[in-house]
């Protein structure tokens, strides 16, 4: 069983006398259990689409979906998921309490729990301190981290976050990151949905990425940023046969006056590219090597696609 699962899920916007709008065609989504899952993609890309179509605030035109093996749109569904938007609506009048106690009390809570579950996780975010304080007066990062704590009131099983690190400072990202980590850490899946890629980079363990509606790129992190490493090395003596000779080992794809940039499927194989250079009269001066990132193959499939 998967957190989320998505077979053939489509959103098509008709009105009258216009064109169709396919917002969402034909997505196949599969969210780990206890992942964190990035979900990316350009503007209007119909990421927004799809997180409605997963909270039941749409219907899909066809395909289906599954949360923890209930259909999208069941009602049971809704007890399960922790939800934060990304242009959340604060009542800034309200203490932090009386805001968790009334998202409390919308959930249904019981009186007796709801004070359980307003200690709880004011204590999970970091702000029990701060508990009677206006919302009004809360910074950036903590309105953050207190629109976390509502999202978690009802002890979801999965977390949808939408874009919460953005406009945060780098020390409100770097405690908003903590908090994904250690929802993961109490076997929570956070279904994250983010701009910001290095934010990405450094909490998720699978991502996809969404274009014009369609699924283009899905899988496990680690995999995903396994491509061919790229060495840059400098010489002391440059020399047309230091090419000849990294070439044995790897792919050039540079040259630079001094300088080499090879390709190697693994790291394995430097030490004896290294090691037959300097055997055969190089004089080194650096190796320098660089993986892609997130972004890199971000903009890699994003361009690669049809426009």
């Amino acid at each position: 069983m998967w957190a989320i699962e998505t077979d053939g899920l489509t959103k098509i916007f008709r009105s009258l006398g216009r064109k169709p709008i396919v917002a969402v065609q034909d997505l196949n989504l599969r969210v780990p259990i206890g992942s964190v899952f990035g979900f990316l993609g350009p503007n209007g890309a119909g990421k927004t689409t799809t997180l409605n179509l997963l909270l039941g605030n749409l219907r899909p035109t066809r395909g289906t979906g599954r949360i923890f093996g209930y259909p999208i749109g069941n009602p049971e569904v809704r007890r399960l998921i922790g939800y934060l938007p990304e242009k959340f609506q604060f009542h800034d009048f309200l203490t932090a309490e009386e805001f968790l106690d009334f998202h409390a009390c919308m959930l249904g809570l019981p009186k007796s729990i709801r004070r359980q579950r307003i200690d709880a996780v004011l204590e999970f975010v970091g702000l029990k301190e701060r508990r009677r304080s206006k919302v009004r007066e809360f910074s950036r990062g903590m309105l953050q981290r207190l629109g976390i704590a509502q999202a978690l009131l009802n002890e979801p099983k999965l977390v949808i976050l939408d874009e919460p690190t953005s406009a945060l400072d780098p020390l409100g990202r770097w405690e908003v990151r903590n908090l994904i980590l250690r929802l993961k850490e109490q076997g929570v899946t956070v279904f994250l949905n983010s701009h910001l890629l290095s934010e990405v980079e450094m909490t998720c363990d699978a991502v996809a990425i969404l274009n014009k509606g369609r699924l283009v790129f899905q899988g496990r992190l680690d995999e995903l940023l396994s491509e061919p490493l790229e060495l840059d090395i400098r010489f002391q003596n440059p020399s047309p046969s230091w090419r000849d000779i990294a070439a044995e080992w790897g792919t050039v794809v540079g040259v630079n006056g001094d300088a080499l940039t090879v390709r190697v499927r693994t790291e394995d194989v430097i030490p004896d590219l290294i090691a037959s250079l300097v055997s055969n009269g190089a004089r080194l001066m650096s190796v320098v090597p660089k993986r892609f990132s997130l972004e890199d193959l971000f903009v890699q499939v994003i361009r690669s696609e049809p426009r």
